[in-house]
């Protein structure tokens, strides 16, 4: 509650107004309330839906994209966007559609933390909307809906345009159908984004600890702690060095722990798919690198509420300045504060990772978001022709670049944005390196569908709490996280 009522002095201040809106004070409430509000999904379906739109409806489109029920209607559920101008992007795609194909559109937007839950229980209900799109999707559920048959082959929307596509879209969109026995393109590749590290320049510069970040692993992160000592010692506050989230309930966690994983070269599918977590010198790794990320929070350096955040509390933690630095798997944070030129140009920062344990330069891992069709949806076919519609360059161009630098894009001709490279810009323009100047790579849940389950089940986040809470040393963690993985890869 203490931090709920801080974020609301920062709101009231007048620097995150309009920036995360209600969905940031929604999150940051007490997680036992969200948990309650998801089990009763499968109770009483239709108020959890009216609820939803309630909670979700600011500057949600309104009549204009809601027909009669009489008519042939597409309906299309998406994630709601952080910032206005995602939506507004969307809504502009939508209308010109209908403008020039005189279709009807039904188009709802829903919280990234309920949009999931929104859509299992709609498909096990057989009553799925025409196009359904998370921007968390890709890592869990796309992956196991695939193969178990439930999503429409999408080929003649893609093969159209496919020579627009980088490798890497058309890649994690080309997945595997157990019920046909086929690899096909099952969703549509739109958008894409990875792990970026964000710090509070100005904090830096009180230290005393100069301009350069150290780019050598080691001497990197003993540069947070060794920040934390020194401004406590300036001004006793109560900043904590890293903004690590060790919680089960955000994903952020095992995207985070997933890029440390990339950075120590841990492969643990192979390019094959096969699982590699067996091999003694892998499982070495694992127990290494949960001990070295759970020692931040044994020492002292992550705030002890990590272990209970949702993806939104690291953002707030770090704008609240409780921490120096943080991760994100998207550029949400210093999007939120584009409009305060002094917090965005001055004070904040976005950083490449530093290079890698062995001194190589950082791989990263990427996720290209993908709006799907089931097939069960009522209108396939208005569904395909309205993707058909939205992945042409120049509307697809206009909805990226509303995300504010959120996501980026996954066709070369529209890296050409003078947007994108504006080295005036201290975040835009270093987070478009990671893309352009290093190597990427997928989740290995785009490789392997059945590694998706590691994630739905948050086994790393399970490991870290088994240390943290439990008191399980790191080895025993490992072997019960690589026990149940393996479980998995047999069922």
């Amino acid at each position: 509650m203490k931090q709920l009522l801080k974020y609301k002095k920062y709101l009231l201040n007048g620097k995150a107004v309009n920036k995360f809106r209600v969905r940031i004070l929604i999150e940051v409430s007490e997680k036992r309330i969200i948990i309650m509000r998801r089990k009763l999904f499968s109770v009483i379906w239709l108020f959890i839906l009216s609820l939803i739109l309630v909670t979700c409806s600011v500057n949600q489109p309104q009549n204009s994209l809601q027909p009669e029920p009489s008519e042939a209607v597409l309906s299309i559920w998406w994630n709601r966007g952080y910032y206005l101008e995602e939506d507004e992007a969307l809504q502009k795609v939508v209308t010109e559609w209908q403008e020039k194909t005189n279709h009807k559109v039904e188009l709802l937007f829903f919280c990234e933390d309920d949009i999931l839950q929104v859509g299992i229980d709609a498909l096990a209900k057989g009553k799925p909307p025409d196009i359904f799109f998370s921007e968390r999707a890709e890592y869990t559920l796309i992956p196991q809906w695939a193969s178990e048959g439930k999503l429409l082959d999408v080929s003649d929307v893609i093969k159209p345009i496919k020579n627009l596509y980088g490798d890497a879209a058309l890649n994690s969109v080309y997945l595997y159908n157990n019920f046909e026995s086929k690899s096909s393109y099952y969703a549509v590749p739109i958008m894409q984004g990875s792990v970026h590290i964000h710090y509070w320049h100005d904090l830096i510069s009180d230290a005393g600890l100069g301009e350069e970040i150290p780019k050598q692993w080691d001497d990197f992160w003993q540069f947070w702690q060794n920040a934390q000592k020194i401004l406590r010692q300036q001004n006793d506050s109560n900043i904590y060095a890293l903004g690590l989230p060790m919680s089960i309930d955000a994903s952020d966690t095992y995207i985070i722990f997933e890029q440390i994983l990339e950075a120590n070269n841990v492969q643990i599918v192979d390019k094959q798919g096969k699982l590699q977590i067996d091999k003694p010198a892998i499982r070495q790794k694992i127990i290494e690198i949960l001990d070295w990320y759970t020692s931040f929070y044994k020492n002292g350096y992550v705030p002890p509420n990590a272990m209970n955040w949702l993806n939104s509390d690291n953002n707030t933690n770090f704008l609240n300045r409780e921490t120096l630095m943080a991760i994100n798997p998207t550029m949400s944070i210093p999007g939120s504060q584009q409009e305060d030129e002094e917090i965005y140009l001055n004070q904040m920062r976005t950083i490449e990772f530093p290079n890698n344990p062995n001194g190589d330069k950082p791989r990263y891992l990427v996720s290209i978001k993908q709006p799907i069709v089931f097939t069960s949806s009522a209108h396939p076919h208005l569904a395909k022709e309205f993707l058909s519609f939205l992945i042409q360059p120049e509307n697809l161009g206009p909805y990226i670049k509303g995300s504010k630098g959120r996501y980026f894009p996954i066709m070369p001709q529209l890296w050409e944005d003078p947007f994108l490279h504006d080295t005036k810009n201290p975040h835009i323009s270093v987070a478009s390196q990671q893309f352009t100047e290093h190597q990427t790579h997928l989740f290995d849940s785009s490789i392997n569908h059945v590694y998706a389950q590691v994630y739905i089940e948050h086994i790393w986040s399970k490991a870290m709490q088994q240390i943290l809470i439990d008191g399980l040393s790191p080895t025993e963690a490992t072997d019960r996280a690589i026990k149940r993985i393996k479980e998995i890869f047999e069922q």
